[in-house]
């Protein structure tokens, strides 16, 4: 679960986002820190007896850096008000498989798979989809995994609106090989986050995820 303290010092930090309020509230930034990081034992506690791939896994590999990269952003809020975990199956890939737990006030959700992979790894992944549409069909028609994701996530920004080349446009898995990326989520409930059984429930979940992130994974393992 996420303490009371922490979640109120996200809010405040919403309402001042600046270096001179976050330099004025260091200690509130510290047990904050404190908090995410135990927040962040307590689900991999949970997750690693379920997913042997995680267990190479500490703390370090599954945060973020609270400072946001506003180099190229119209918003130059310095910091971050949210609050995010990235359990990675090969935490030496860059675009590995995973599992995400994401705590915005308005915007709280749960998901995994691969978000938008470089060009070299999609292309793996097209042709994993292509001859083996089967398995990833079998794997989305799940009921458990139905129940909590309902089925690959579809972002116009993210989806071809023609096949992609090489492939053809009367594959029966077309509509999968459209996608840039191969993701699923669900939104969560913020009350959820304070629960002292949050990471146990949260998990049973996400590990309806993984034959998905097995996949991509195989996919992305495959020698071009």
């Amino acid at each position: 679960m996420i303490s009371a303290e922490a979640l109120q010092f996200l809010e405040d930090l919403v309402a001042n986002n600046n270096t001179d309020w976050m330099h004025a509230n260091k200690k509130r930034y510290e047990n904050y820190k404190k908090d995410y990081h135990s927040f962040i034992a307590s689900i991999l506690a949970e997750m690693k007896p379920l997913d042997q791939s995680l267990e190479p896994l500490e703390i370090k590999n599954c945060t973020f850096r609270i400072n946001r990269d506003i180099r190229f952003s119209k918003d130059k809020s310095p910091y971050k008000t949210n609050m995010g975990v990235w359990l990675t199956q090969n935490k030496f890939r860059k675009n590995s498989s995973g599992y995400y737990i994401h705590f915005e006030k308005g915007n709280s959700f749960i998901a995994g798979g691969v978000w938008c992979p470089e060009v070299n790894e999609l292309k793996k992944i097209r042709k994993e989809i292509s001859f083996f549409y089967d398995d990833l069909n079998e794997i989305l028609s799940n009921k458990t995994f139905k129940s909590i994701f309902g089925e690959l996530t579809r972002e116009e920004a993210n989806t071809l609106k023609k096949a992609p080349k090489d492939f053809d446009p009367n594959h029966p898995a077309i509509e999968f090989l459209k996608l840039k990326s191969f993701t699923a989520s669900q939104k969560i409930d913020e009350k959820l986050f304070t629960d002292k059984d949050f990471s146990k429930i949260i998990s049973q979940k996400l590990i309806a995820l993984k034959p998905l992130n097995d996949f991509l994974n195989r996919a992305l393992e495959t020698e071009d």
